[in-house]
């Protein structure tokens, strides 16, 4: 056999490998052990143009600390125009994915994403958020593919009718991922429906522009169902 062809047979053998060896991975997740989430996201709205920015950095573990689930640093620029409401973003992520257990392997992911944001109020203190993502996806050993995102996110505060400066408040969301293509590469298959997020948790203004919320997510997907803490800080400029 052909020395180039040789070679393009090992590589071939080389990720299908890694591939399996990800998805047994995923198969021996301990479902019971509850994660922790680290939460940074900031927003910027200028005040004298309808541009602005947002991002966020998240350290993700499969435990509390020290078991690296994902390291996501996320960025956007931010639109708000005359003639539609909501916020539009155009943005991009960093993603790196580590394996469940002792393993130091990681994969990488690069994301583009355009999002929607449609805020309005029910009542008196009931604030509404839809937010819908298109997310476009170049992650290792997989050819490109894309997932479509809706969230619904709402706030209640107890103590006051909105959420300024000393407010707490319950804050809850739920989130649905549905995958763009099947296929994607190396004769491997997803399915439409890739996972649910849904989200509750206790939330404390500690100025006009800075919050506090601590809470607990439980996330579905095709391979496994897991709870996480979430400690997010919230800051707007």
């Amino acid at each position: 056999m052909h020395p180039t062809v040789l070679k393009k047979w090992a590589l071939a053998l080389a990720l299908l490998s890694i591939c399996l060896t990800n998805f047994a991975v995923a198969q021996s997740i301990d479902e019971d052990e509850l994660g922790a989430w680290y939460i940074y996201a900031f927003s910027y709205d200028a005040k004298d143009s309808r541009w602005g920015a947002l991002g966020d950095i998240q350290y993700r573990n499969w435990d509390t600390l020290g078991d690296l689930e994902q390291l996501l640093i996320r960025g956007g620029m931010t639109y708000r125009p005359d003639s539609l409401p909501g916020k539009y973003t155009l943005g991009y992520a960093n993603i790196t994915s580590g394996a469940f257990g002792s393993s130091s392997r990681t994969l990488r992911e690069d994301r583009v994403y355009q999002e929607a944001l449609f805020p309005h109020r029910l009542g008196e203190r009931v604030y509404v958020r839809h937010r819908l993502r298109y997310e476009q996806r170049w992650v290792d050993y997989q050819d490109f593919r894309t997932r479509f995102r809706y969230g619904l996110f709402v706030d209640v505060p107890f103590n006051k009718t909105t959420l300024d400066k000393g407010a707490w408040y319950l804050s809850l969301y739920n989130e649905i991922f549905l995958n763009g293509e099947h296929d994607i590469g190396l004769d491997k298959r997803v399915d439409t429906y890739d996972r649910n997020r849904f989200y509750a948790a206790l939330g404390y203004s500690i100025s006009n522009t800075m919050k506090l919320q601590i809470g607990y997510m439980h996330q579905d997907t095709k391979a496994y169902q897991k709870g996480q803490l979430q400690f997010g800080f919230m800051q707007a400029f």
